[in-house]
């Protein structure tokens, strides 16, 4: 069925940017003497706030601050990001998805747990945001993180489309969680981990890249 809205995840998703988070989360971590692992990194994708808290303080502590630790982590990144002059990689086929999108008079809208203004700035960086005609909805805006559907059912409102005819695209097990409780269909573009058996199961369909969505959705 031809979906009236797609919703895009940003990290991981429109931007190979959960290696480099990861990678300055670690080092922020590392100098506060914790060890981050990419076994642990994994279980947050996706997440923010209280979901996100209880993860970290699990491995870590209830002394751990996830808020300050995130945030020094996120200014670390972009600092890097800025030093190359490039802004963030986009992943591959994402731009072809876009267009095509377009073309095909279907609306699109960002709904990552990442703060909107975060999100916002990354995609004017990369000169894309025009794309994204519906809007952005930031973590900041729900009380309830992926796994919990509230950010996509937000999105959904938002728009005025129905869970039903909207396409989910994420990379994480968490956001496939979250659009399956949410009855979105949803198809995953793995980053970081391939889903489990059980996560998978959930999606409409686990493809490569943005140029495979464009080949699912012809068919």
């Amino acid at each position: 069925m031809r979906p009236e809205l797609v919703l895009f995840d940003m990290d991981g998703l429109i931007f190979d940017s959960e290696r480099l988070f990861m990678e300055a989360l670690g080092e922020v971590m590392a100098e506060q003497g914790y060890t981050l692992t990419k076994k642990v990194y994994v279980e947050t994708l996706g997440t923010a706030g209280e979901n996100l808290a209880r993860i970290m303080h699990s491995h870590y502590g209830e002394g751990y601050d996830v808020q300050k630790t995130g945030h020094v982590a996120r200014e670390r990144m972009d600092q890097k990001v800025a030093a190359g002059c490039q802004g963030l990689p986009i992943k591959k086929g994402i731009l072809e998805l876009l267009v095509y999108l377009v073309e095909q008079d279907i609306p699109c809208m960002v709904a990552s747990s990442t703060k909107s203004c975060y999100v916002e700035r990354y995609l004017q960086e990369a000169g894309i945001d025009w794309y994204f005609n519906k809007g952005v909805i930031g973590g900041e805006m729900v009380q309830h993180s992926k796994p919990d559907p509230e950010i996509f059912l937000l999105a959904c409102e938002k728009a005025g489309v129905e869970p039903e005819h909207v396409l989910v695209l994420e990379d994480s097990e968490n956001g496939i969680r979250a659009a399956h409780a949410g009855r979105i269909p949803v198809i995953c573009i793995p980053d970081l981990r391939q889903p489990s058996q059980e996560v998978a199961e959930m999606a409409e369909a686990i493809l490569s890249d943005g140029l495979a969505v464009i080949d699912y959705l012809q068919k």
